[in-house]
């Protein structure tokens, strides 16, 4: 740890010529207000703890203000930060409005929201408005109405929002974002991705083990069963699909010079949580009788102005391996990361697969190139590391970030389109133009050299 953090510190004095937004260099620009940016919390759970602890490898920043109305969390965040020898920060969460004190607060640059869901986007539009560098945690947002909030804040205020979607960093994704961009799979056909991921004993927990076989939630669950299972009561869509489509969008260049057009979705019935509360509780355990409303398997078709087709798939309440079921598909060959597998006309033998192993490392990105020993253990398999680095220094700057707030509201938008089309029997229904028309003139980002 100390390794990366050293690094970190010469990295931002110096500069090192690989950079993670436009024009920027590490180290050079204008830090606002102080020499080191000033980041507030709000939300200190897991996730906003994680994000914690990679800041806390930094010399650039200075926590100065934690808020979450759970004051174990608080007591934790405190500890982590005074035992790396920082100020003790200040403290709000005596009720679920608190955040708005520190947001008033002039010793705060930047915020980290990481709350649960139905907090995301009346927070991040309060941050945004409050002038302060906003970090939103996926999924950005539930309805329609909170996705066009987050665009029109963000263009009434000025102040730039970044989604904090870490699989858009992740090593074998940015590898094949690289193929992408060189034209290795030619031009681009069609894409699969979701979020496939059994989280039985996430949304469910005995209130007495942080990771159990419980069946309780709402009131009597901890952590996220505390606020997530609901969502499986009462809605049947893609809860959650920022980490498969934010990749794909990437690839596609979606907001930048194409736009997702169309979507239907389907679903299934719904009996994972019925039978693991059965399995678990027994057949009497009054969740038992609980009707959950989202269907195990969603999918969602989604097609392209440019003419390309993205399916993605939510599958969390089956027993299932993780896999966030990435496939890329162009005129020239395709990628699947079920099986590790790759082909390409004319380089690969007909009609076989290739082990993709050589591939990827062939094309590994020129961030985890420069930056991959220094990732490891930051979360995640190192990708929590660079969503964490290009949000301090695009907030340094106060420019635009990778993944903005046209970008949170057209990903999020999932949710709500698919559970109309799955209400009207997979009736299509249009994608909103969240840039109004823009998207035809915004170039897109440079993933690969030093500035995109």
């Amino acid at each position: 740890m100390d390794t990366r953090r050293n690094f970190i510190k010469k990295a931002a004095i110096m500069g090192t010529g690989v950079t993670l937004l436009p024009s920027f260099t590490f180290g050079k620009g204008n830090v606002r207000n102080a020499d080191k940016l000033k980041i507030g919390f709000i939300g200190v759970g897991l996730r906003g703890t994680n994000h914690l602890q990679n800041l806390l490898l930094r010399d650039d920043v200075n926590i100065t203000a934690i808020c979450d109305i759970d004051p174990k969390r608080t007591d934790l965040a405190v500890k982590l930060i005074t035992e790396k020898g920082f100020k003790k920060p200040l403290i709000f969460g005596k009720d679920d409005y608190d955040y708005k004190n520190l947001l008033a607060l002039d010793d705060v640059d930047a915020v980290v929201i990481s709350t649960p869901w139905l907090w995301h986007t009346r927070m991040a539009k309060d941050t945004m408005r409050a002038g302060k560098y906003t970090g939103l945690e996926v999924s950005a947002a539930n309805t329609m109405e909170e996705c066009w909030d987050l665009v029109n804040v963000h263009e009434q205020t000025g102040t730039h929002l970044m989604l904090l979607e870490n699989v858009n960093y992740r090593r074998d994704i940015m590898a094949v974002l690289n193929m992408v961009k060189q034209n290795v799979f030619g031009e681009l056909i069609h894409f699969r991705c979701g979020y496939q991921h059994d989280l039985r004993h996430v949304k469910f927990n005995d209130g007495k083990t942080a990771y159990g076989p419980g069946v309780e939630f709402g009131e009597k669950g901890i952590s996220e069963s505390a606020w997530r299972t609901q969502h499986s009561v009462l809605r049947n869509a893609d809860v959650y699909p920022t980490h498969g489509i934010g990749p794909i969008a990437a690839m596609c260049d979606i907001n930048r010079g194409n736009r997702f057009m169309t979507l239907t979705s389907t679903a299934t019935k719904a009996v994972g949580l019925h039978n693991y509360i059965v399995k678990h509780g027994g057949e009497n355990h009054p969740n038992a009788k609980v009707k959950f409303k989202l269907g195990d398997v969603i999918t969602s078709t989604i097609e392209t102005t440019n003419g390309e087709s993205i399916i993605v798939t939510h599958d969390t309440n089956l027993p299932r391996p993780y896999s966030l079921g990435f496939r890329v598909q162009g005129a020239n060959g395709l990628w699947e990361v079920d099986g590790n597998r790759i082909h390409i006309d004319g380089k690969t033998k007909a009609h076989e697969w290739d082990a993709a192993d050589d591939w990827l490392k062939k094309y590994d990105h020129p961030l985890w190139k420069k930056y991959g020993e220094l990732a490891d253990g930051s979360g995640h398999g190192g990708m929590d590391f660079f969503v964490m680095h290009a949000f301090v220094e695009a907030a340094k700057l106060n420019v635009a970030p990778p993944m903005d707030a046209y970008d949170a509201a057209a990903w999020s938008a999932i949710t709500p389109l698919s559970e109309a089309s799955i209400e009207n029997n997979g009736a299509p229904q249009d994608f909103p133009d969240f840039t109004r028309g823009n998207w035809v003139k915004r170039k897109p980002y440079n993933w690969i050299n030093d500035k995109y």
